[in-house]
């Protein structure tokens, strides 16, 4: 069983091109469920059967596992079992009748611009990492970026005379993304008087460096991001995906159209954007009761 599953993770890596964190993810995952097989006495996969399945998510459940990690779990397992019976390892695929587990809907946290301004003006301008913090936070707002998309930003990735930024989002995919005047104002200003005096390898290509010179990790951003929601008196929890879901909801409520919406984010499936429409089903309602004679 082992050598299908690193044949697997190796047609992940080299077929579908999946990114280094879907790559573990999906590893850590099957590690998981196989040892729960192997546990049951079973030596050969065509021995997996719909119960053994049900039987793993039923445990996870009663662990107080998330919805949304179980889906993600049952997502790896059903990938897994597919592969196997497209390769002609077993003639079964016993995820087939199993449906992936419902995941509550819930809205994501929205900030109003005022908040995220307010935020950008308690950077204390005597930090020595005033233009960087306001850089950061910025660009996860005015372009929507994911938190590991800002830490990956290279300078060859800047074109600033185009008001334009390239982004390698999920599964290596790239997009071009347009830079709004604040945004590009704050970096420039980063780039030319803050950046060098935190680099300390000439040959770092990385835009956003920490203060040993190191490129930021996930951690630093939202460690970034908490400090200055903290010294701005906000008291929602912001993270940098906050920023993002923020960048939509404003796109939509400001007309803006769900496909173009789609693209700037980088999802592949519009369905993964549709979330938004309810934040801008919400915001048409509070307009209607504050503007129409009969609401």
């Amino acid at each position: 069983m082992d050598t299908h599953f690193q044949d697997y993770l190796t047609m992940l890596r080299v077929e579908r091109n999946v990114s280094p964190r879907t790559l573990e993810a999906y590893q850590r995952d099957l590690n998981q469920y196989l040892s729960f097989i192997n546990d049951k006495d079973i030596s050969n996969l065509s021995e997996i059967s719909q119960m053994h399945i049900r039987d793993y998510i039923r445990i996870l459940n009663n662990n107080g596992l998330a919805a949304s990690s179980i889906s993600r779990i049952f997502s790896s397992i059903r990938s897994y079992h597919k592969y196997l019976s497209a390769e002609q390892i077993v003639t079964e695929n016993p995820t087939l009748v199993l449906n992936s587990p419902k995941i509550p809907k819930k809205l994501p946290e929205v900030l109003m611009a005022n908040e995220i301004e307010s935020i950008i003006e308690a950077i204390d301008s005597s930090s020595n990492f005033y233009q960087r913090d306001k850089a950061i936070i910025e660009m996860l707002y005015s372009c929507g970026l994911r938190v590991s998309e800002i830490c990956d930003l290279n300078i060859s990735n800047l074109f600033l005379d185009d008001d334009m930024i390239r982004i390698m989002g999920k599964g290596s995919k790239e997009r071009l993304l347009p830079v709004g005047g604040r945004a590009k104002q704050f970096l420039n200003q980063y780039l030319i008087h803050s950046r060098l005096g935190f680099q300390k390898d000439k040959s770092s290509s990385s835009v956003f460096l920490s203060r040993n010179g190191n490129p930021l990790t996930r951690a630093m951003i939202n460690n970034i991001l908490r400090k200055w929601t903290r010294a701005a008196g906000i008291l929602k929890k912001v993270s940098p995906h906050t920023l993002r879901h923020s960048f939509a909801t404003h796109l939509l409520e400001g007309g803006a159209d769900l496909r173009f919406v789609q693209a700037l984010l980088g999802h592949s499936d519009i369905s993964t954007t549709q979330i938004y429409t309810h934040l801008d089903k919400h915001h048409l309602k509070e307009v209607y009761k504050s503007h129409h004679p009969r609401s």
